[in-house]
């Protein structure tokens, strides 16, 4: 058969790019021919004259592979940073003297952290805001230079309308920076909906096995871009190559564990909302939460983080952790064993409810999880 149209038929489809899994396995590999299928550990701190590269604390292959993967996820050019800290610093450091900053007020401690100090210091005005209420936030970015975003929020999870807020935001002068910590590039891309910057910790879900430290920033804006790599250099804030090797690794498993994380998190979230233990649980899959149909909207899928509050307030919550036996009761998120904190007990998390427990979903057996969960609520209430 020949492969004429009829005439009715149109244009044929145009050709779409690799899907998100594909390019979490392929990006940022050499592609050519007897190249190492895996980027090598470039261990040098210093470089022959006459290439492109000088010096370690500006470049580094093994680190430009990582970024390269990132990077064609979320749809920008990313950097590799020695820390989740080190990329938030990066970005809020590059705002001029007495800048004010609008902040989610459930935003990740660190974050919070760090823009109260720098406030204590007059460094930057602080805004903190309710993400919950989109028209609240754009009207807070009066005056203001930055709002910092986060969506799922961390450990609230509250879904914002990043569109929204961005194109609200924007009409003022106001740039944009998303936190995707908790989605990942493969449910939700900021730079698409109007983020000017991501900033991820490559500690959680990307390097996803609780042995990496290390954090990036993506954006599509070339001389933001720019700016940003030199506010690494002169911090000093680059990642070790072993760490963006490791980090690199993990992000090719990224689909599959996600995929499988996300759905033992969206079968312990509704058997949760049946406990009796159980006062609230928070998650963007069930239909009953209040980001449930923005998230439908916004992300591909609602993540592996569920946050649930115990009956019996802090006391019972505590008793839980202490009580698990296949959960493993420890901060930090994303990695392959599911953690269970309350998340109340930190400086800086005063606002969040007494009892809530955040729960980073891993990839053990669903059945087993739910069995340790609920004799360890059943105890926990009983006491």
């Amino acid at each position: 058969m020949g492969d004429d149209l009829p005439p009715d038929a149109g244009p044929p489809p145009a050709r779409r790019g690799p899907r998100a899994a594909t390019v979490a396995v392929r990006a940022g590999r050499p592609h050519r021919p007897g190249a190492a299928v895996n980027p090598p550990i470039a261990l040098s701190s210093t470089f022959e004259l006459g290439g492109d590269r000088l010096y370690g604390r500006d470049d580094n292959e093994t680190w430009e592979a990582f970024e390269a993967a990132l990077g064609a996820l979320e749809g920008g050019d990313a950097l590799a940073f020695s820390s989740g800290m080190a990329a938030i610093s990066a970005v809020l450091e590059a705002l001029p003297i007495g800048a004010t900053v609008v902040v989610a007020q459930d935003a990740y401690n660190g974050t919070r952290r760090w823009c109260a100090d720098a406030a204590s210091r007059g460094r930057l005005g602080v805004r903190l805001v309710d993400l919950g209420d989109p028209a609240g936030v754009v009207a807070a970015c009066e005056g203001a230079q930055l709002v910092w975003l986060e969506s799922p929020t961390n450990p609230c999870l509250v879904v914002a309308d990043l569109a929204a807020i961005a194109a609200g935001a924007h009409l003022q002068g106001v740039s944009v920076v998303v936190d995707n910590t908790l989605a990942t590039p493969l449910l939700q891309r900021p730079l698409a909906l109007g983020a000017d910057v991501v900033v991820h910790s490559v500690t959680k879900w990307l390097a996803g096995h609780s042995d990496v430290v290390m954090g990036a920033i993506v954006t599509a804006d070339g001389e933001r871009l720019e700016q940003l790599r030199t506010r690494r250099s002169l911090g000093g804030g680059v990642p070790g190559p072993v760490e963006a090797w490791l980090a690199l690794r993990g992000l090719r498993s990224l689909p599959a564990r996600l995929e499988r994380a996300q759905a033992t998190a969206g079968e312990l979230a509704r058997r949760l909302s049946g406990h009796a233990a159980v006062e609230r649980v928070r998650y963007p899959g069930l239909g009953s939460d209040p980001g449930h149909e923005l998230a439908a909207r916004q992300m591909s899928g609602p993540g592996a983080m569920v946050s649930f509050e115990v009956a019996g307030g802090a006391e019972a919550a505590e008793a839980v952790c202490e009580a698990v036996r296949v959960l493993t009761p420890a901060t930090s998120l994303g990695g392959v064993e599911t953690l269970i904190e309350r998340r109340g007990r930190y400086r800086f998390e005063e606002g969040t409810p007494p009892a809530l427990l955040r729960m980073s979903v891993g990839q053990e057996d669903v059945e087993d999880l739910w069995e340790d969960l609920d004799q360890a609520l059943t105890a926990a209430v009983a006491t």
